[in-house]
């Protein structure tokens, strides 16, 4: 008689040790794509902080459009470098022969990058621990995007509100 009461998993003798290395072969894997994607989010915060910087002068002018062209291009640039992620990813399902072509692969990483967890195309029994290294990648990658995209959002109010003559958001600033 076993110790499970529940739903057991049995494993072949030795099975152990293989199933051990490939899971530290996803961790490895995942791992390093997720500091290759950390990398490519900085160089694109770099850019984008520049691109915004450059645009200064159409925030100071007071137009409405002026500033909505501005933060809907940074939203742009942020929202490619999510997709140049989920590219990357996409492109080492394709390479760990998981995908047939890379469209689907590209699909399945989006809807893990995303945390939607359609679950309409699975993974391998053996690289299917990569699925919620990439989502956990996607939380904090949307995430920066998502400060980022906050912190302009907010300069561009008050650039728009101090051309027009109001410093209300600069109020809330003062008195926290």
């Amino acid at each position: 008689m076993g110790l499970c009461n529940g739903p057991c998993i049995t494993y072949a003798a030795g099975s152990d040790t293989t199933e051990l290395i490939t899971m530290l072969s996803n961790l490895i894997l995942g791992t390093a794509t997720m500091a290759l994607c950390l990398l490519l989010q900085i160089a694109l915060l770099a850019w984008v902080l520049i691109f915004y910087a450059r645009r200064q002068s159409r925030l100071d002018n007071g137009s409405f459009m002026s500033t909505i062209t501005v933060l809907n291009s940074v939203m742009l640039l942020l929202m490619v470098g999510n997709l140049a992620q989920v590219a990357l990813w996409g492109l080492l399902f394709q390479l760990l022969g998981e995908f047939d072509n890379y469209r689907t692969a590209f699909y399945h990483s989006a809807v893990n990058f995303a945390t939607l967890g359609y679950g309409d195309i699975v993974m391998s029994e053996r690289n299917r621990l990569l699925g919620p290294i990439q989502s956990i990648n996607g939380i904090l990658m949307v995430g920066v995007s998502t400060a980022a995209f906050m912190t302009t959002l907010r300069d561009a109010m008050k650039h728009f509100s101090h051309s027009r003559g109001h410093d209300s958001l600069n109020y809330l600033d003062n008195n926290k």
